[in-house]
This record gives C-alpha cells, structure tokens and sequence, in this order.
C-alpha cells in the first residue's frame, strides 16, 4: 500500500512573473495567474499542475533537483530565454539554464510526447537507499542502475516518466528551489523515516517535510 500519492510540482523564483511564463512555454501549459502562488502552470489534469512560489533567496549553488524536458532544438529553447549550459553528457541531453540560473537537462526529438516533462531529477549521496525509500511511499517500481543511479518509475497518477537519483560528492545545502507536494497521512510518513520542518499553522493548511536525505515535500490531507 502507498504511503502517499504524487499531488503536484512546485519552483522556486525570484521573480515568478517572468519565470512562470518562461516555463509554461517550455512545457506546453498554460500560466495562470494565482493570488497565493503568484502563478502557477496548468495542464490537463490537476497532477500537471507546477506552482510558482515567489522568495527572497536568489539561488546560489546547483539545484539538487532539476527537470529534464523534451524540445525539438536548442535554439527554440534559448529563444524563450534559455542558456546552454558548459557540459554535454553523452550527446543525449545538454544541459542548459533557465532566466534564473536554474539547471535542467534538455533531450532533443523529432517528435514530441504528449508531456514535455520527462524527468525529476534528485541529487542523492545514497541513490539506492532514497530511491527505495520513495519508491516505498509511492508502492511503485524501483531500477537500480549499473552505472550507480536509481530510478523510481510509474508512480501512480504521476505525469512525469522518471524520478531519478543520481550520485554526487557535495551535501545538501540549502532548501531546494524545486520540491513536490503529495497527498497522504503524515503519521505514516514519519514512522518511514521523514521529518516534519513545519506544521500547519495560520499561513499555511499542510504539513513541510524531509526525506531521509533532507529533500523537502509537502503533505496534503486526503480531505483537504
């Protein structure tokens, strides 16, 4: 039995105005203005939903996680304001920048899916460890991979293909500017491993956690 249900995606901006348009048209969704979020993007069903959360950091290190996407050509992207990045890995991705410095991984195709959001990405200093701790909550499959990564994949109700988590040397710093919200109990979640950051109160009506690795997620209710 899953111990939560993925809900929707949220980012990180300092200035969402400019951000959210950014990325909605990356994506293929449409940006809504929201009085609470700013904005947010919205798509075909409440779980294509990303929140634009406007804050007064601006980033400072690599983003632990990041998006990868799908588009048909490098130029389309920098022509919605999108930097290359200074690494290719493989020919199989560039990665490249958003108007914030934010890091994503861009893979070309002829032909477009439906979702142009393939992928969320988790740095991890044990991918296998937080890979099955994720894949727990959700009930879904886990593949631990040759070459030291781990995916969690066709989590149910998720309209993104792959979570996966990937080795790196470097600790978590800093809150991620990019996190996902679920739906479940939080009792369940704590007795797994997860801690709470910040409890309801009278600014917010769900619950901030961490993972084992420290990546912060919100929990909503069922009912709420």
């Amino acid at each position: 039995m899953p111990l939560a249900s993925f809900k929707d995606l949220c980012l990180d901006a300092t200035d969402a105005r400019r951000l959210g348009p950014f990325w909605a048209a990356v994506l293929g969704l449409a940006w809504e203005a929201d009085p609470q979020h700013v904005g947010h993007l919205a798509g075909r069903t409440p779980q294509h939903r990303i929140w634009l959360d406007e804050v007064p950091e601006p980033k400072t290190v690599k983003h632990r996680v990041h998006l990868d996407i799908y588009a048909r050509s490098l130029v389309d992207l920098e022509a919605l304001g999108a930097t290359i990045g200074d690494a290719m890995h493989d020919g199989r991705w560039t990665v490249m920048t958003d108007p914030e410095g934010g890091e994503f991984c861009a893979f070309i195709r002829d032909e477009l899916p439906p979702d142009l959001l393939h992928g969320l990405v988790v740095d991890s200093g044990d991918p296998h460890a937080i890979a099955e701790w994720w894949g727990g909550v959700y009930d879904a499959e886990i593949v631990h991979h040759d070459d030291g990564y781990s995916t969690v994949q066709r989590v149910p109700g998720m309209p993104i293909e792959t979570m996966d988590f990937v080795p790196v040397p470097e600790p978590k710093r800093v809150k991620n500017r990019i996190h996902w919200d679920v739906i479940g109990q939080v009792d369940p979640l704590l007795d797994a491993g997860a801690g709470i950051l910040r409890r309801p109160d009278s600014e917010i009506e769900w619950t901030v956690m961490a993972d084992p690795e420290g990546n912060e997620f919100c929990v909503f209710s069922p009912d709420s």
